[in-house]
């Protein structure tokens, strides 16, 4: 028969999934009951946070234990550790996280790139400024975290799939940037049905079980807006730095802005705004025409108190029989330049 003392000889040894300390340390096990008759353990645990994905692999640790311990049923609930506990360890813990995240890679710079809404070229964005920042030399990986709208494999012209080497996924290279996508793990385009708890583990996939190697920049392309995917990416990644992409229309703008604010509130920096589609210059005049209004990515920044990175205008990559990458600009192409300058800005930023 289990008493309370086994218990929490079981559990204090489990860690908190967040704080990467032990249930001990932290406090953890806040009530414990036990009904002798049914050999029924009923336990109230305290963890960093709660709801997560994380929280649903914690709690089958803690029922297989208290199981294998002599528990017939077990119980449990969840609640948030006080906050002083949190900040007691969350330096550490956002520390230790970081450097696990990727294989070789503590060195590695994290650069999310953001949108209010869809359609406004985020992925565009996403794409060309890692293959800018690997033409000024830098080792650069995406990882393709827009879970339910994913396209960079189809814009970089990725035709062959990730191969397994042991127990690690390789990216597809293109361009010199590795590349890791939910496209690569999806069957005829099919739709994605998953739930959140679902998505927040292959996105720790994407980190933890691909062999990123040494890189110098990683760039996450988030799905547009302020929902669980784009939150789980922030907690990950507590000291990324974020781009936020807009149109020049002033409501895009505006929706832009709360993925910025989303940014600030979880102590993420904004390196800055990129004003996508800024305008279309025809090649017969030479005349600019803003088709989607002006103003409304330096009238972001100023909401976001960042600057602007840079004005891309509407145009195509030039055609190239020998190479297929439908959104991906040359070196010499006049956006490809743009891409090249604002990537040199990030590099000196961060």
């Amino acid at each position: 028969m289990l008493t309370q003392e086994k218990v929490l000889e079981i559990l204090h040894p489990i860690e908190d999934p967040f704080l990467h300390k032990t249930l001990e340390e932290t406090g953890g096990i806040e009530d414990i009951s036990i009904k002798e008759e049914k050999n029924h353990v009923s336990v109230k645990v305290l963890i960093a946070k709660t709801n997560t994905a994380e929280q649903m692999e914690l709690q089958q640790t803690i029922v297989n234990a208290l199981k294998s311990g002599g528990a017939a049923t077990v119980g449990l609930r969840f609640d948030q550790l006080p906050e002083d506990v949190i900040n007691k360890f969350q330096p550490e813990a956002e520390s230790q996280q970081e450097e696990s995240l990727l294989d070789g890679g503590s060195n590695t710079k994290f650069l999310t790139i953001a949108s209010g809404k869809g359609g406004v070229g985020k992925s565009t964005v996403t794409v060309n400024l890692a293959v800018a920042l690997t033409r000024l030399g830098k080792k650069v990986g995406i990882i393709d975290a827009d879970i339910y709208g994913f396209s960079v494999p189809d814009m970089m012209g990725v035709e062959e799939r990730p191969v397994v080497r042991g127990e690690k996924i390789i990216p597809v290279e293109r361009f010199g940037v590795k590349v890791v996508s939910m496209g690569f793990f999806v069957e005829d385009n099919s739709p994605i049905i998953w739930r959140g708890p679902m998505l927040g583990k292959m996105l720790t996939s994407f980190f933890k079980e691909v062999e990123w190697g040494d890189l110098d920049y990683l760039l996450l392309d988030l799905p547009p807006g302020t929902g669980d995917v784009a939150l789980d990416v922030h907690s990950m990644l507590p000291s990324s730095k974020e781009i936020i992409v807009t149109t020049p229309h002033p409501t895009a703008a505006f929706v832009a802005a709360r993925a910025g604010q989303m940014a600030l509130k979880t102590e993420h920096e904004i390196l800055g705004v990129i004003e996508n589609m800024a305008y279309f210059e025809s090649k017969e005049t030479g005349n600019k025409e803003f088709v989607f209004g002006r103003g409304g990515g330096t009238k972001l920044a100023e909401t976001l108190q960042t600057g602007v990175l840079g004005h891309i205008p509407l145009q195509q990559p030039y055609e190239d029989e020998d190479v297929f990458a439908p959104s991906v600009y040359q070196s010499d192409h006049p956006i490809g330049l743009s891409y090249r300058n604002i990537a040199a800005k990030i590099i000196d930023k961060y």
